[in-house]
């Protein structure tokens, strides 16, 4: 028998395919929501959740944040629900603000309602390092109260970690917000800056190159992001917490395309363009709080983890070629 029940809204995509697998290893029962937003190829998401269809112990929805309708068709005997559904990317929040503010702040509170009428005791919610925004003050350490996010995307994710201390001050439910920071891996989205450099530079395309190269982000390698997550859906110490979870280490932007040459024996051919608008110049997780609360140890170097995204990408490039007829 599972030894508890977990929710995971977004459960189809990138983060959440991985934490469903994890948690099917360790015998949890876990029910996921996804909408498969068109946002990128839909099939990408179905082909990622369609491995686990036939575990006894998954169950898959497809509904939306936003419906109450489809919310209250859950089964609701949950222990755990860990959010992850949201729509996605900072450039892309700058065009549709108002579509942003709908989905991540009234689809959480609408889950938030859920979780509160099914009494259920633990909530984990997916934010974001983008919250800090235009925060000096490196490396980024969840105490600090200078927020100063320029995206609408970054913007709804402040709101979701606000709500959520709401509920669990109302409502008795603890909530653990996680601030992720720059996550890769295989199966990573096609939209994330290296899985578009590297598949560009496998196809002999040019690279969309925003800036002089010198932004630096704190990429997390999957595994460590799930390993997070899971330690926050056992925290039991305190009923709100904000927590960073990165790899504590930054890499430029520059450095970044010169590890995917490197692991894909591949040069990179760069449309040098100006800085977007919304994009941070720096991301820089202190994980001290991560480390003591969860136990929080992320295992995976930045070269290790290209690596493994590479092996990744190269197979399935091969498989699409297969399917293309192409040798």
């Amino acid at each position: 028998m599972p030894k508890a029940k977990v929710l995971v809204t977004g459960g189809a995509g990138f983060i959440g395919s991985h934490l469903c697998h994890q948690l099917l290893q360790e015998d949890w029962a876990v029910d996921v929501l996804d909408n498969f937003d068109p946002y990128y190829d839909p099939e990408i998401k179905r082909a990622q959740i369609q491995k686990l269809l036939d575990q006894p112990h998954f169950s898959l929805s497809e509904g939306d944040i936003r419906d109450m309708d489809a919310l209250d068709k859950l089964a609701g005997d949950y222990d755990v629900i860990v959010h992850l559904a949201a729509k996605a990317g900072v450039r892309p929040s700058i065009v549709d603000p108002r579509g942003y503010q709908d989905v991540n702040v009234r689809g959480t509170q609408n889950v938030l309602e859920m979780a509160r009428k099914w009494k259920v005791p633990q909530f984990v919610f997916a934010s974001s390092s983008s919250v800090y925004g235009l925060n000096p003050d490196l490396p980024w350490r969840e105490e600090s109260m200078v927020l100063k996010p320029i995206s609408p995307y970054a913007s709804t994710k402040v709101s979701g970690e606000l709500l959520g201390h709401v509920y669990s001050h109302l409502f008795n439910i603890r909530f653990i917000a996680l601030r992720f920071f720059t996550v890769y891996g295989p199966g990573q989205r096609p939209d994330l800056a290296i899985h578009n450099f590297g598949r560009k530079m496998m196809e002999g395309k040019v690279l969309p190159f925003f800036g002089d190269g010198s932004t630096r982000r704190d990429y997390t390698y999957i595994a460590d992001i799930v390993q997070g997550i899971m330690g926050a859906m056992r925290y039991e110490e305190s009923m709100y917490e904000v927590i960073n979870l990165g790899n504590d280490r930054t890499i430029s932007l520059s450095e970044m395309v010169n590890a995917l040459e490197k692991v894909l024996e591949k040069t990179a051919v760069l449309d040098v363009l100006p800085e977007m608008k919304g994009d941070l110049p720096h991301t820089w997780a202190d994980i001290s709080k991560a480390r003591s609360l969860l136990g929080y140890a992320p295992a995976t170097s930045f070269e290790l983890g290209i690596e493994a995204f590479a092996h990744w990408l190269r197979q399935e490039l091969r498989q699409s070629n297969d399917q293309k007829g192409i040798s």
